[in-house]
């Protein structure tokens, strides 16, 4: 038996409620361009931020497809509520990072374990991973400090290492912020960042980056 897991079941469009709810019940699908109907036979998971007997009373979730559903919830806490797991997801979230990313090993700094364990992470673990994976970026040496980390533009950065970029994609994109938020003060940015000026120099004469 396969096992079919549907994420944030709670968003799902009322009207593909029902076409979900025919195919659990009748345990069958129907591909498209086709009149034949294939059978399924699939364990499922499903996951959801939201509370779905609330969505049930309030018309937005099908009381059929829920007790359909319905089977054995497990309550996982927010990561703000299990505090113990910030370090060793990112740690974890670091090792993998570098490791796909062919980098040379890197390591949080305990200033950096403090402001990450300070923090409540409102996006759960992916805002968590998103952090990390940036940090990772902005990090020039070996240790990931506190400033390598930023926490109060969590959706941002959701957003920036989702969008495929590659590792240079990335940092050209964080230089050029600098330098557009410090006016192309060179030095100033290349301070910040903890990287040689002259590498931002021969940056901008290979036009990877402006200071227009």
């Amino acid at each position: 038996m396969r096992s079919l897991f549907l994420d944030e079941i709670g968003e799902l469009d009322i009207n593909l409620q029902a076409k979900l709810l025919r195919v659990l019940q009748e345990k069958e699908i129907t591909r498209v361009g086709s009149n034949q109907a294939v059978p399924v036979n699939a364990r499922i998971i499903v996951a959801t931020h939201k509370n779905l007997l609330d969505e049930v009373q309030k018309k937005t979730f099908r009381e059929d497809l829920y007790y359909r559903l319905y089977g054995l919830p497990i309550h996982l806490p927010a990561l703000r509520e299990r505090n113990g797991d910030v370090l060793l997801l990112a740690k974890y979230f670091v090792e993998n990072f570098c490791k796909e990313n062919k980098l040379d090993k890197k390591a949080l700094s305990p200033e950096a374990q403090q402001k990450l364990m300070g923090y409540r992470f409102p996006g759960n673990v992916r805002e968590l991973k998103s952090i990390v994976e940036l940090a990772v970026v902005m990090c020039d040496g070996d240790t990931i400090e506190p400033g390598n980390i930023t926490l109060q533009s969590a959706a941002n950065v959701t957003d920036l290492l989702t969008s495929g970029k590659t590792l240079r994609e990335y940092t050209n994109f964080i230089l050029q912020h600098y330098l557009d938020k410090n006016e192309g003060d060179v030095l100033k940015v290349a301070r910040m960042l903890d990287i040689g000026k002259s590498t931002i120099y021969r940056m901008i004469q290979n036009k990877e980056l402006s200071l227009v």
